[in-house]
């Protein structure tokens, strides 16, 4: 009996070690695959405040919610699956479908910045104001929903891109980890983001003279803060969206605007103390001014050259 027993608890601790082994596996892969995802995050953050704007304040964190629950649904429903089973069996598709959401982006960037310069783009606004709030709420959320959906696209593709060599069991535990980890981060940045100026209205009513000039400060610099994160935010749908562009056509052998881009950046890249600063803004400009003329032709063809019939 005492035997057995014994028997009985070396196995159990050589399946605790394979569990925990199992664990630090996940752990690694998890950790080096989120790292090279950082900046599709930054850019996710930068994207999705905009969606937010325009509502009453209890309205904003609803919303940030249902964004973060169908980017976790995008992710996990569709995307993880999708990744390993592409990986798995049609590999060479991963590049391709890439490309057609990079594409995306590009266009929906390009129809922001072509509504913008429209003299009557404020009729757009009319046109959204015309619809009741759940259903402006509702596009909305769709909107960036469509959006998350492509950028977490390249944050899963990265990543997968990281661990590939491990066991599929590893890969989806890192997917996964990664996948949740990084809504959890961005998600809750953007409701920091869109939350601040009401903290800054609590401050302000605050009887200490330096904590009511901070949250009168809060208030008055938000507004210029969210408008520029929306500026930003298109910009980075350009730059994530060119970018997937220009590493498509390297991976199928047409290097000629890659390495226009690689050009730029190496030598943005010499300027001295500041050069991996410059690097990759030129890295960042060159994938946008690829991506505007990706989108500037899906916006030509899907919109201007239908009205010629």
């Amino acid at each position: 009996m005492a035997s057995g027993l014994v028997a009985l608890l070396d196995d159990v601790a050589a399946i605790a070690k394979l569990a925990a082994a199992s664990l630090d596996d996940v752990a690694g892969a998890a950790g080096k695959a989120g790292t090279k995802a950082v900046g599709v995050v930054v850019d996710d953050a930068a994207v999705t405040p905009g969606y937010a704007m325009g509502f009453t304040p209890d309205r904003e964190l609803p919303i940030v919610l249902k964004i973060a629950i169908g980017s976790l649904r995008n992710k996990f429903l569709f995307l993880l699956p999708g990744a390993l089973l592409l990986s798995a069996f049609v590999s060479w598709a991963v590049t391709p479908l890439l490309m057609v959401g990079g594409a995306y982006l590009c266009f929906e960037a390009t129809e922001k910045i072509i509504e913008g310069l429209q003299p009557n783009h404020e009729a757009n606004d009319l046109d959204d104001l015309a619809l009741g709030s759940a259903e402006l709420e509702a596009k909305k959320v769709s909107g960036a929903i469509r959006t998350d959906l492509i950028l977490s696209a390249e944050i899963m593709a990265i990543a997968l891109a990281q661990v590939a060599e491990q066991p599929l069991g590893v890969q989806a535990a890192a997917l996964a980890v990664v996948g949740l980890a990084l809504t959890i981060v961005v998600y809750g940045a953007v409701g920091l983001i869109v939350k601040m100026d009401d903290v800054g209205l609590h401050l302000a009513r605050r009887s200490q003279p330096l904590v009511a000039r901070l949250g009168r400060g809060l208030v008055r610099t938000m507004p210029v803060v969210m408008g520029t994160l929306a500026k930003v935010g298109t910009a980075a749908m350009l730059w994530v969206g060119g970018g997937i562009i220009v590493h498509g056509l390297d991976h199928f052998g047409a290097k000629t605007v890659p390495h226009g881009v690689e050009t730029l950046s190496h030598a943005a890249s010499q300027v001295p103390a500041i050069g991996a600063i410059t690097g990759w803004m030129a890295m960042a400009a060159g994938s946008a001014v690829v991506g505007l003329v990706v989108g500037g032709l899906l916006a030509g063809v899907l919109h201007f050259v239908p009205r010629r019939h």
